[in-house]
């Protein structure tokens, strides 16, 4: 277990600080709490909440911007009321769930905290499930009670746009979970916490935050996956052969934005390789 003594300008010490213990890789202990339980329910709700608004504002966007009606072009909410929609659902949803499941709502930021040792295995693969289950039903919904809108608009689903090749699309959706899970890991650092606690931050902020500007910069390219779970749910009610074509990048491309922003958080930034080398030779 590291530990950080913080020092003041004229070298007094101003805090003691302790990580917490990792998260042990299998505990199957959680499974007999209930709130573990509540934690799954929490992350299908909140991800079941999020596509239903994202793609319905998706939709309604289409809908409102039509050539064929002969609407304006630049009507409707736009891309950036796009990238709003997702950026404040974010925040709302995570700011409700972070106290009882983390408000994960993205299988690539629980991969991210796991490669951290934030959440054991169990957790991790339960909320992924929780998490794609909630999609589904999220865009199930939006189909249900507007299903001519939804077949004609092509269900909110990710596709890799006109003009963009694999390349493109992979490293977009790479770099933009970068950003998302790198704001998640510094939001919620606890070192962070308490070496800054005169200054309040409201770690559902930031990581909204984060989801919008990546949507101004990707929307263009993939549509912006950069949630697995989103992803697939749409592609899933959708289920037309374009929604499926490119659909490994909107996994692989998070998976790996996930796993760098880990590694660099920890391994760069908190310099846990280096803590844990100096251990080993204090030991030795």
């Amino acid at each position: 277990m590291a530990k950080d003594i913080e020092v003041a300008e004229h070298g007094e010490t101003v805090k003691d600080y302790q990580d917490p213990p990792p998260a042990p890789l299998i505990d199957a202990e959680e499974l007999g709490q209930w709130s573990f339980y509540r934690a799954l329910i929490a992350e299908f709700i909140a991800t079941l909440l999020f596509l239903y608004v994202t793609v319905l504002t998706v939709i309604g966007y289409k809908s409102q911007t039509d050539p064929d009606k002969g609407l304006d072009a630049c009507g409707g909410v736009g891309i950036l009321g796009i990238a709003w929609a997702f950026g404040g659902m974010i925040f709302v949803l995570v700011y409700c769930t972070a106290g009882i499941s983390g408000g994960h709502i993205n299988p690539a930021v629980t991969f991210g905290l796991f490669l951290a040792r934030k959440v054991s295995l169990i957790r991790a693969v339960l909320y992924m499930v929780a998490q794609c289950l909630g999609a589904i039903c999220g865009c199930g919904l939006v189909k249900a009670f507007q299903k001519s809108y939804y077949n004609h608009y092509g269900g909110g689903a990710n596709e890799l746009q006109k003009g963009y090749n694999k390349g493109t699309g992979l490293g977009a959706e790479i770099i933009g979970t970068f950003v998302l899970v790198y704001t998640v890991f510094s939001a919620t650092d606890p070192k962070r916490n308490a070496r800054d606690s005169h200054v309040p931050v409201l770690a559902p902020l930031p990581i909204g935050f984060a989801v919008f500007m990546v949507h101004l910069a990707t929307i263009p390219i993939t549509g912006t996956g950069i949630n697995p779970a989103r992803s697939f749910g749409a592609a899933v009610i959708f289920n037309q052969s374009k929604a499926w074509d490119d659909h490994w990048l909107f996994w692989v491309g998070p998976f790996i934005g996930a796993a760098i922003a880990a590694f660099y958080h920890q391994f760069i930034l908190r310099a846990a390789a280096i803590k844990a080398l100096g251990s080993f030779r204090s030991n030795a």
